[in-house]
């Protein structure tokens, strides 16, 4: 349903032009940008913007918002605030999650962004009545009382000061929250800055995390990060000249929540290495430990299970 929306928005933009708007997005994103200056400046940018990155940034929420689910069993949020939600990719990952509708407000300091993400919304049902209001994403930010709040693809866009003041206002306003970076060890960092404001908070982590106690990674020596993948428009393939349909968008997330939850097992937190007759999977386990686990044939169903085991998913599986 996205993909058609997307579809029918960029009928009416050159190709071109949408390319030269995506390259220059590319060089903002990837420098410092002042919190007071939004990326998004009109709407060719956010018709790019939405084209380019908005597919992404779905499935990576989504993909997040399903490991959260699946350790909330049976919960479903009465309301979501989108902080920085820009075009509203999270909304949609919501709403992918979680059958039904619900009063739902997507925060943004860009104008163009909101109205565009408003047209999209149009095409689906349960997003038709989302409220989108301008805001700045910073130390003055209050949220009201809701049961989610996502932050996704956000924090790099702010001071330390405002990333700390965002996340506890999440914290403060809600049930449950999200946080979605890119999966770069600076965004791995941000994601581990929130995660522990969040649970300083009170919060519990529900994911990817099998534990609530410190990440048992050493700062600066690896990051956690997942892949989701993503269909590659026409604009992708222009854009980055390549010829695959598809890419892999890498992403680093924390779910946490005041509710009761069973987190997993344990997490495969690497791509599994298929070998003659084993499967290597790394792990983050309940014990706060990473560790590699070797599955043979030996172990029988385990082992056709390992074969089958992706990355990021619980492990053992649920049955």
């Amino acid at each position: 349903m996205l993909r058609a929306a997307l579809a029918g928005l960029l009928d009416g933009l050159p190709a071109r032009q949408a390319a030269a708007a995506v390259e220059r997005l590319i060089a903002n994103y990837r420098g410092s940008t002042p919190t007071d200056a939004p990326i998004l400046r009109d709407r060719a940018d956010v018709a790019a913007y939405a084209a380019y990155r908005m597919p992404a940034t779905f499935e990576a929420v989504r993909s997040a918002l399903e490991a959260f689910a699946a350790a909330v069993l049976g919960w479903v949020p009465a309301g979501h605030v989108d902080v920085g939600g820009g075009t509203g990719a999270a909304t949609w990952a919501v709403a992918a999650t979680w059958e039904g509708t619900r009063p739902v407000t997507v925060l943004d300091w860009a104008e163009p962004a909101l109205a565009l993400g408003r047209e999209l919304a149009a095409a689906h049902p349960a997003l038709r009545d989302v409220h989108w209001q301008r805001a700045r994403i910073g130390a003055a930010l209050t949220l009201e009382p809701t049961d989610l709040v996502t932050v996704s693809y956000v924090l790099n866009e702010l001071t330390e000061a405002d990333r700390a003041a965002v996340v506890d206002a999440a914290a403060t306003a809600a049930q449950a929250v999200v946080v979605v970076e890119a999966g770069t060890p600076a965004g791995y960092a941000r994601v581990i800055e929130a995660r522990d404001r969040l649970i300083a908070a009170g919060f519990h982590i529900a994911a990817p995390c099998p534990h609530s106690a410190a990440c048992p990674i050493v700062p600066g020596t690896d990051w956690c990060h997942f892949s989701a993948r993503v269909s590659r428009s026409s604009l992708h393939r222009q854009v980055k000249g390549g010829s695959l349909a598809y890419e892999d968008e890498k992403f680093s997330y924390v779910a946490a929540t005041r509710l009761p939850v069973t987190p997993a097992p344990a997490r495969v937190v690497r791509r599994p290495q298929i070998r003659k007759g084993q499967v290597l999977l790394d792990l983050c386990e309940p014990d706060e430990q990473l560790r590699r686990r070797t599955i043979t044939k030996r172990h029988g169903d385990l082992y056709k299970a390992a074969r089958d085991a992706a990355w990021g998913a619980p492990w053992p599986r649920p049955e």
